[in-house]
């Protein structure tokens, strides 16, 4: 590793902590230096682990990569450097490192599905590390502790951020295993600045549920989040069902902001109509610190549609876009793809004096009914709309907080036209 790394008192207390317990918990707030503490502790692990095989995982295994392998120049294939190198063998991708203990497999993959299961069935583990761990499927979870039984130097580590108190992962998982938990927060992190600890602690005061969450790293019930009826075990599914009707697209572009574009199949199952979001591509200048021009995003998202296109093998109706995001319809009318204005609900304010509001009630409607779904894909996953809506939530005014919002705008757009279409 060329680059130079400054660790904070707690990320070196947790690298030289002794291996002792089943499965350690690191849970905080984001950007608060836990995951660059996972990795060199991993990287300690694997330098004396008598297990050759090792494994990675979050939500899907482009994130496990992300998160694990790169993690912004921290990761595993960086503080390996020449001694590791990518490779692929019959159990999938993975890190080959170079140990005074011989050479050892680095496996990742995804863990959000109800299939992902199927990835690491007969595979033998020394260790697994849980990114996100609340956000991967839990039957996935269970099994990479079953895969780890037979290890000689057993171990599990996890990382996320606050999640509910209820949320199912705490009573079926933490409280089960041996569990060492560590806290972490904002403070926690040595490369923040303290203008940039000042300017996020202004933009998360303005909802107490994510200052507690995402500056003092609370456990919280989410009250304020507005799709909060959303339920993964109920709402999202591992295949189309019903016979489909009709597919469109809907995009909400921007470049510092995320740009969001879904697929969406509607289908009658059961004699109900159902809108589908079945894949997202989703882009975001400020998270990935890579701004993309206009028409880069509407050459990209012309692949997905194509991508679309031949995976379902159907033909769409429509390209919505937000009426407010011009420059996208302009580059996307260039390479010949055609778009209309998506209902915004810009005609709901003037009619009804709603306005987002109207939208926002009928997306509501839609999941309470069992008439919104999310299905599973390989490709173009719902990481980014998952995440979005556990974080989008209400100020004290009760107004939607203009954040994480952009995978939302576009579902409730896309839901408009499902409900004006099939549902009124």
């Amino acid at each position: 590793m060329t680059k130079k790394i400054i660790l904070s008192p707690k990320q070196k207390k947790i690298v030289k902590a002794p291996f002792d317990v089943g499965l350690e918990v690191h849970e905080g707030t984001p950007r608060s230096g836990k995951t660059t503490g996972v990795h060199f502790r991993l990287a300690y692990l694997y330098s004396f682990s008598r297990d050759q095989n090792h494994l990675v995982s979050a939500y899907n295994q482009e994130q496990a990569f992300r998160l694990f392998m790169d993690g912004d120049g921290t990761g595993l294939m960086h503080i390996f450097g020449d001694l590791g190198k990518i490779k692929h063998d019959e159990h999938g991708d993975h890190l080959e490192i170079h140990t005074p203990k011989g050479v050892k497999k680095i496996y990742y993959k995804g863990g959000a599905k109800a299939n992902s299961v199927g990835a690491i069935t007969g595979m033998s583990l020394g260790s697994v590390a849980f990114g996100e761990i609340n956000l991967l499927h839990m039957s996935f979870i269970q099994e990479c502790f079953r895969r780890t039984m037979a290890a000689q130097d057993r171990f599990h580590i996890a990382d996320l951020n606050p999640p509910a108190p209820n949320h199912p992962v705490i009573s079926e998982v933490f409280d089960v295993q041996n569990t060492r938990w560590t806290h972490w927060t904002i403070q926690d992190n040595p490369i923040i600045s303290e203008e940039r600890k000042e300017e996020i602690y202004e933009t998360l005061k303005k909802n107490p549920y994510l200052l507690d969450r995402d500056w003092y790293g609370k456990r919280v019930m989410p009250e304020g989040v507005i799709y909060s009826m959303f339920n993964p075990s109920v709402n999202q599914i591992p295949t189309l069902l019903g016979k489909p009707y009709e597919m469109y697209f809907v995009a909400d572009g921007g470049q510092s902001d995320a740009t969001s574009c879904s697929c969406n199949i509607v289908t009658r199952y059961k004699d109900t109509f159902r809108l589908n979001r079945v894949a997202n591509y989703y882009h975001s200048g400020k998270e990935t610190g890579q701004v993309k021009a206009m028409s880069t995003y509407a050459t990209e998202i012309k692949k997905f549609i194509e991508w679309c296109i031949d995976k379902y093998q159907m033909r769409y109706s429509e390209v919505f876009v937000d009426p407010a995001c011009k420059s996208l319809r302009e580059e996307l009318h260039k390479i010949n793809i055609q778009t209309s204005r998506a209902d915004n609900n810009a005609q709901d304010a003037k009619r009804q004096g709603g306005g987002i509001e109207v939208g926002i009630e009928r997306f509501q409607n839609s999941i309470t009914n069992k008439q919104f779904f999310l299905v599973e894909t390989d490709k173009y996953d719902h990481y980014s709309f998952i995440k979005e809506i556990g974080m989008y939530v209400r100020d004290d005014n009760g107004n939607p907080i203009d954040d994480w919002n952009h995978a939302m705008d576009e579902a409730r757009y896309a839901n408009n036209y499902f409900y004006k279409r099939y549902v009124i």
